[in-house]
């Protein structure tokens, strides 16, 4: 068996991914962090973005999204733990444009009403998810 590390990657409603894998790739507000088996300890904040992660069998790379959350590295376990995690194929693309354009026209209107730093999250939520969406294409050769 190759040298491999568990992964557990949670949401607030229940479990994405469970298994093991070479290397996840995850989006630190720092910027992006790589995790390898026999990685230190770490605790760190997560930005939304796009998780990756290699699995042990044929280095196949699956790709989540995730809103944000938190990263935990133990010495045989690694957690992604996110408020929203999804697998990047069960992102809908036509509804994530949608809310993109909502919230970039709420954060444009000048109404004192607007909560801009809400607006400003949820543009970075839709960001993050096209990235996923980008990705999980490029991979699978389609444009």
């Amino acid at each position: 068996m190759a040298n491999t590390v568990h992964i557990d990657i949670v949401s607030a409603e229940h479990e994405i991914y469970s298994g093991e894998a070479t290397t996840l790739f995850a989006p630190a507000v720092m910027g992006e962090v790589g995790i390898t088996p026999g990685h230190t300890a770490l605790l760190t904040r997560l930005a939304p973005g796009v998780v990756r992660v290699q699995t042990a069998d044929d280095d196949a790379e699956q790709t989540f999204y995730v809103s944000g959350g938190i990263l935990e590295v133990q010495p045989t376990v690694v957690t992604v733990l996110s408020d929203t995690a999804m697998r990047a194929e069960d992102l809908d693309e036509k509804a994530v444009l949608e809310a993109r354009e909502a919230a970039e026209r709420a954060f444009h209107e000048q109404d004192a009403r607007i909560d801009y730093a809400q607006a400003q999250a949820r543009l970075a939520e839709t960001a993050a998810q096209l990235r996923a969406l980008r990705h999980l294409r490029k991979r699978s050769g389609r444009s």
